[in-house]
């Protein structure tokens, strides 16, 4: 029995719709799971955030305050 030329456009046709269903999931875009925030696939083209550093010491102007007391007090004592 020979297959006509429609009958293996159907078969391929469907081969063809299945592949597509079956990556289709793979390609999503960015999602929350669980808490997570997963990325798309195009972080990479995203723009990138710059957050500056900031002073080594988070309590910076508290360090200075006690410094300038030490010296204060150390003066005061002479």
């Amino acid at each position: 029995m020979t297959e006509t030329k429609r009958s293996k456009a159907w078969k391929f046709a469907f081969l063809g719709l299945l592949c597509a269903a079956s990556l289709a999931p793979s390609v999503g875009c960015q999602v929350s799971v669980a808490g997570q925030t997963l990325p798309s696939p195009y972080y990479l083209y995203d723009d990138v955030q710059y957050f500056p550093t900031g002073p080594e010491n988070k309590i910076a102007n508290e360090t200075a305050a006690l410094k300038a007391a030490r010296a204060e007090n150390l003066a005061q004592q002479r």
